[in-house]
């Protein structure tokens, strides 16, 4: 297991790290400002929920499959960029049940936790930072590198899922007189999804250069 000092370091630096806005963040931020504060928390729950698969993924070595093929990179890309861009299309499309308020229990917050999995889990770059990242603070001299691996990745979740639900109480309550004009929050929500889309695709091709 890693040494108390090295936790510290490597918690001081993930709070640094996540605190950063990114794609999961404005996810989260999103949902909780056009959906409220339930949903916020079901998105938060699902994208860290996906952090647990790309840290199980880079303890057991599957991450370096993405690190060295760049088929493999490119199909986890693309089917990324291809959910965030249903999701767009589908809220600019939702005139009818414009995503406002508090969804009720049950399917649709299920729904919501579900998406955030899936917005995560298919973002390759997420993988790559684990494998770069959890590394830097693995001691050979302290046993084998899965168990530090495994206890870094979980001090991570619980800093992000802390930092996550933060953000949540905050947007839900920015975002609760926006929700007074659902064309707005409609509108703004589906353009956000879609340029998550699209900086997935750029930041593709930059990878690819």
């Amino acid at each position: 297991m890693p040494e108390p000092a090295t936790v510290l370091l490597f918690a001081v630096s993930a709070v640094a790290l996540i605190a950063i806005p990114g794609p999961n963040l404005i996810y989260i931020v999103t949902r909780g400002m056009s959906q409220g504060r339930r949903a916020g928390v079901a998105s938060a729950l699902g994208v860290e929920t996906g952090t647990l698969v790309h840290i199980t993924a880079a303890a057991v070595g599957l991450s370096a499959l993405l690190a060295s093929s760049a088929a493999a990179f490119e199909v986890i890309r693309y089917g990324g960029a291809a959910y965030l861009l249903y999701l767009g299309i589908r809220t600019l499309r939702a005139k009818d049940e414009p995503p406002m308020g508090e969804p009720s229990p049950g399917l649709r917050l299920r729904r919501v936790y579900a998406e955030g999995v899936l917005v995560n889990v298919l973002n390759p770059k997420v993988a790559l930072f684990f494998l770069a990242f959890l590394p830097q603070f693995v001691d050979p001299h302290q046993g084998a590198a899965t168990p530090q691996v495994l206890a870094l990745g979980a001090v991570f979740f619980a800093i992000a899922l802390m930092l996550d639900l933060l953000y949540v109480l905050g947007a839900s309550s920015a975002g609760e007189r926006m929700r007074r004009r659902p064309a707005l929050v409609r509108r703004l929500t589906g353009g956000v999804y879609l340029a998550l889309a699209a900086a997935a695709l750029a930041g593709g091709r930059r990878h690819a250069a």
